[in-house]
């Protein structure tokens, strides 16, 4: 009897502790009763010369080679004269430059233009019939499942669901009303020298652009992203004249933004579907 009685009184024991230590777990929890939102890490994509030799290795350099010449690993689905890079320059590993590396982690992902969540899949393809002004790569093919490799691949090291210093583009504001008439002259002075005077870009042997064209048929189409001024203009600030960003001023990038997003371009014909929830940006087209 001595002995059940010590039993249970050591059980007693272990019970009020854990007690008392789930009580102190609640009381140390934030009031919100939900996980902070955890910090941006470094942009630290590994080099390309560290790209595996083996199976694996061969479709992360087909989506190597699709994000830096699209027009030739991807011809079937693109529309215009851009490239990957175009936009996600060096091949989706610069900060503010829409880099690739942490991406993989981040999806499935709500975003408010479609209102729903998203694969990366679905964001991809998104980019393919928006920026590219072409059509969606089928599920399973080897270019979808070359860009997701090459993606997961850069995004090594990046905590799940944790964001890369740099994601997307550098939000900036500018001071005053865009200018597109100043922004006109800007781009002149600034931009002509490679995307030409009339905005078509300038092209290389064989046809294919060296530097892409900003307005025009072979152009983002009204959809992308790229045609809100507040995207071109932190696009622009950040990284162009190529080689010399942040040389201009957030006004000087939102009046050259301005300018050229004003320009004719291919129709998305589903804008009028967009933010179906609501939050229409002021500036979408």
């Amino acid at each position: 009897m001595r002995l059940l009685t010590a039993l249970w009184a050591a059980r007693e024991l272990r019970v009020g502790a854990l007690a008392l230590i789930v009580m102190g777990m609640v009381c140390a929890a934030p009031a919100t009763g939900a996980p902070s939102a955890a910090a941006p890490v470094a942009l630290k994509p590994p080099p390309p010369d560290a790209i595996p030799t083996d199976p694996l290795g061969a479709s992360i350099r087909l989506g190597l080679s699709i994000l830096t010449d699209t027009q030739s690993h991807a011809k079937a689905y693109v529309g215009n004269g851009l490239n990957c890079v175009s936009c996600h320059l060096d091949a989706g590993r610069t900060a503010y430059a829409a880099p690739l590396a942490g991406l993989t982690g981040m999806f499935p992902e709500y975003r408010g233009r479609t209102g729903g969540v998203e694969s990366l899949e679905q964001r991809i393809n998104d980019c393919f019939k928006r920026s590219m002004n072409g059509r969606v790569l089928p599920s399973g093919s080897a270019e979808m499942i070359g860009l997701l490799a090459y993606t997961a691949w850069l995004s090594q090291g990046v905590p799940t669901g944790t964001e890369v210093v740099g994601r997307g583009f550098r939000d900036i504001v500018a001071p005053a009303k865009p200018d597109p008439a100043h922004g006109k002259a800007l781009f002149t002075q600034k931009c002509a020298a490679c995307h030409g005077a009339n905005g078509q870009g300038t092209s290389g042997a064989g046809g294919a652009f060296v530097f892409p064209p900003l307005w025009g048929p072979r152009s983002f189409n009204t959809g992308a992203g790229m045609s809100r001024i507040s995207i071109a203009a932190a696009f622009v600030q950040a990284k162009m004249p190529l080689g010399a960003g942040g040389t201009l001023t957030d006004q000087e990038a939102y009046d050259i933004a301005a300018y050229f997003t004003a320009q004719p371009r291919p129709v998305f014909g589903a804008s009028a579907k967009d933010w179906p929830k609501g939050g229409r940006p002021a500036d979408a087209r």
